[in-house]
């Protein structure tokens, strides 16, 4: 089974079609890429899945369990977490409270779980970033590179099955893309964060960064006009005509 799929999933915004009967899906374990030109439908399934958006027809199954119906907090109990493009952070709070805040929810007090071992699970999660030094800080004293890595380490502080990340490089120079790439290929292989010491979650991830993205994805998810248009291993999709052509054009395509 499947740990994650979309059935049939349709939405529209007025005359937009942004998914169209859309199918995909990803397994346990897979880090896989999505792409696609602007406005393809990228982010749109992002918000689908964590239930910022409903379908207009299809399903979202996740473990077996449709979620369509689901609330955003549901998701989050169910084991998914993401972060996106734009950051959003409790600027004038210590970073390792931006960390927290999303902790103390009902499945935390439920488990019995105290703020000594909260405010450990959240510098566990500043420390794989690599930003625990600056847990004290308030949020507005990080950079742009240094907000993305304090969202990651907001979704990974829940422990997600499934991880979400939308645009995590975007507005980072090459050495912060290298720093928050190698924490996400590390996390997957299971890097030594609470309960994923032994296996990570899968990642499925947006980016524009073709080349980084390349370098640390398994697998490649293609789609334009919203509609799935290749899908495979990435030395295979950039090498596919339909994708030359989404990016590049007619031309570059029949070269």
């Amino acid at each position: 089974m499947s740990l994650l799929e979309a059935r049939k999933v349709s939405v529209q915004f007025g005359g937009l079609r942004a998914l169209s009967s859309f199918d995909f899906t990803l397994d346990k374990g897979e880090l896989v890429g999505l792409i696609g030109p602007n406005g393809a439908g990228k982010t749109t399934l992002l918000r689908l899945i964590t239930k910022i958006l409903r379908p207009d027809a299809g399903r979202i199954v996740f473990n077996g369990e449709d979620i369509s119906d689901l609330r955003a907090w549901d998701i989050v109990e169910r084991g998914i977490a993401g972060t996106f493009q734009n950051t959003r952070p409790f600027r004038h709070l210590p970073i390792i409270a931006n960390v927290m805040v999303p902790l103390v929810a009902p499945r935390a007090r439920r488990h019995g779980e105290w703020v000594k071992a909260i405010e450990q699970k959240a510098m566990d999660a500043l420390e794989f970033v690599g930003i625990s030094d600056m847990a004290l800080e308030p949020a507005s004293a990080l950079s742009q590179g240094d907000l993305k890595r304090l969202e990651v380490a907001r979704a990974i502080a829940s422990e997600p099955e499934l991880l979400l990340l939308d645009e995590p490089l975007g507005g980072l120079n090459p050495a912060e893309s290298e720093l928050l790439a190698k924490s996400i290929r590390r996390l997957h292989k299971g890097g030594r964060f609470g309960r994923l010491h032994s296996e990570g979650p899968a990642v499925l991830m947006i980016e524009h960064k073709l080349k980084e993205l390349m370098s640390i994805v398994d697998r490649v998810i293609v789609i334009d006009y919203g509609e799935v248009i290749a899908d495979g291993a990435p030395a295979d999709v950039v090498k596919n005509p339909k994708v030359i052509e989404a990016y590049l054009g007619n031309e570059h395509a029949a070269a």
